[in-house]
């Protein structure tokens, strides 16, 4: 490990909180022009999730940052030029294109892997890329089926083998249909310019450090190595050679690394008022999360029922740049249902509003009912708001 340069800058939280806003595309002016693609450059990694209440994960993150972006309009722009592919990043998440050579230190590390929990069947892998070869792009099913009885995780030969194909880089996964994998090979999905492996390890992780302070504006060690799930030795190799800057944040008590561009310009400009998904990269973290804005975020639709305190799908709500709130959505016809609501006050009634009326107009909804307000008092504010909005 490289011994670091003493911090040149110290922060203030308040400022810290503001290069993160900004580096995740919610301070200041929004760029349509861009528009999904841009927001997934930006980002780096958009996590896909099989939940759906007011729409998929993938599909909130642009919602959240640029409005009312259609949804056909968001599948299109990550999926169509070959764009994006899908990979085991933070967890199974949209990448840009232009990220396939850096993740090549994992798929190595997954063809040098000793044990999988999958047996895979003589025979199955060969067979499966020649049919990709000769018939791709194909989904598991139209490979020969995905599961080998009804059980979730019993999957069939066929299955294990595309998968294996996928974290080896033989395969890559270029769209979802149905929210199935769609996979076809790496030669012909990849563009010839970014499809090989030849960097190395080091370099691979240089490149995802770098990139993952730049989505976060600053972080820790531990925050930069949440963003790609890489170990924390693996960025303490790096990061003195990353490009970030060594920086120091009052209130944080442990080192942290800057994108030295973010730190050129003071972050200015509007703030969003949005839902977030749960799996927004905002709040990917929860102990960032807590540090950043003094809010605890967990999800907890794996959660027992009658353990959860928050709600199924809690979506936290942004407001001036900070977490004023909670929501717990579902929808019934054209109407969104608020199932819970958790207000830090009285003053934050006008902002959860906006946030979801905006989010019926949205999803087509015509209007919004609040079924529960964790403090019965603020109910009256949020109502009073929500009738204005909506009339």
């Amino acid at each position: 490990m490289t011994t670091l340069p003493p911090p040149a800058t110290e922060l203030s939280a308040d400022e810290a909180r503001r290069l993160a806003l900004r580096a995740q595309g919610f301070l200041g002016a929004p760029d349509r022009r861009a528009g999904v693609r841009g927001v997934l450059r930006h980002l780096g990694a958009v996590q896909l999730d099989t939940i759906s209440v007011l729409a998929r994960s993938h599909e909130l993150v642009p919602y959240a940052r640029l409005g009312a972006v259609g949804r056909r309009t968001v599948d299109d722009a990550y999926w169509t030029d070959t764009h994006a592919f899908e990979y085991w990043s933070h967890a199974a998440c949209i990448l840009p294109v232009e990220e396939w050579p850096h993740f090549a230190f994992r798929r190595r590390a997954y063809r040098n892997r000793p044990h999988w929990n999958h047996h895979l069947p003589d025979g199955d892998y060969d067979r499966v890329v020649k049919q990709l070869r000769t018939e791709g792009p194909l989904t598991a099913t139209d490979l020969g089926g995905a599961k080998k009885t009804s059980e979730w995780w019993d999957w069939s030969g066929t299955k294990v083998a595309v998968e294996r194909a996928l974290m080896y880089g033989e395969v890559v996964c270029v769209e979802r249909r149905g929210w199935k994998r769609v996979y076809d090979l790496a030669e012909r999905a990849v563009p010839a310019a970014l499809l090989h492996d030849d960097l190395d390890d080091t370099e691979c992780l240089r490149r995802l450090v770098r990139l993952a302070g730049q989505s976060l504006g600053v972080g820790t060690r531990a925050d930069i190595a949440d963003y790609h799930r890489l170990k924390a030795e693996q960025v303490d190799a790096v990061i003195a050679d990353s490009g970030l800057v060594p920086v120091t944040v009052q209130g944080w008590g442990r080192p942290a690394w800057a994108d030295p561009a973010a730190l050129e310009t003071p972050p200015r400009g509007r703030h969003r008022t949005t839902l977030l998904s749960p799996f927004d990269s905002l709040v990917w973290e929860r102990a960032r999360t807590e540090r950043i804005f003094g809010f605890t975020h967990r999800l907890e639709a794996y959660v027992p029922k009658q353990k959860r305190v928050h709600g199924y799908f809690a979506m936290p709500v942004l407001a001036g740049g900070r977490l004023v709130g909670r929501v717990d959505p579902a929808r019934e016809g054209r109407t969104l249902v608020a199932k819970q609501v958790t207000l830090a006050g009285r003053k934050t009634a006008p902002a959860v509003a906006q946030a979801l009326v905006e989010a019926a107009s949205w999803v087509d909804c015509t209007d919004v009912r609040v079924e529960r307000v964790e403090t019965p008092e603020l109910r009256e504010p949020l109502t009073r708001e929500l009738a204005r909005l909506l009339a």
